[in-house]
């Protein structure tokens, strides 16, 4: 079986000076739920070994929040693949991955991630900000993915946590 978990970048900052779309930062509400997001993964004991990442800032900055929070020990990469993707595009990527990771981590966005989840179960879900989908796939090779082939396991959203964090000012 294969396993991937799609991560959504947190709540970026509309209201902020960035020169692109690509350099749009998070918003002090998207910074704590990545971390909140980090910790509550780690606990699960649900952090997959690798982890590849868009490279637009609020990706980047969820994940590195993430994996600080949650004291991951994954290895991190980037791909510029993730940004401004599609569904398809995304599944050609995922059918690069070697075969010895079992479970991987893409940190990204929307639309496409709640394409790829439709696309790969045929559930209709909106991936919102700071959101973990998880799904898994018969077979021993990331090769073998595409449409339809997949189950959806578990979404998490942060605002269903807040509460575990109450010790935390809620931006909620």
């Amino acid at each position: 079986m294969k396993r991937l978990i799609l991560f959504r970048h947190g709540k970026s900052d509309w209201n902020a000076r960035f020169p692109d779309d690509h350099s749009r930062p998070l918003t002090e509400r998207g910074s704590k739920a990545a971390r909140q997001m980090g910790k509550l993964l780690a606990v699960s004991s649900q952090v997959p070994r690798l982890i590849i990442s868009s490279t637009a800032v609020r990706a980047r900055s969820t994940v590195e929040l993430a994996m600080e929070a949650g004291q991951w020990t994954a290895e991190l990469q980037f791909s510029d693949v993730l940004y401004a993707s599609s569904p398809a595009r995304v599944l050609a990527f995922l059918h690069q991955l070697p075969d010895a990771e079992e479970e991987v981590m893409l940190v990204g966005h929307e639309p496409t991630w709640s394409g790829l989840v439709y696309g790969f179960s045929g559930a209709r879900v909106r991936v919102p900000t700071a959101a973990m989908v998880a799904m898994q796939f018969p077979g021993e090779h990331w090769q073998d993915l595409h449409f339809d082939s997949g189950e959806l396991i578990w979404l998490l959203q942060p605002k269903f946590f807040k509460t575990l964090f109450a010790q935390e000012p809620s931006v909620y």
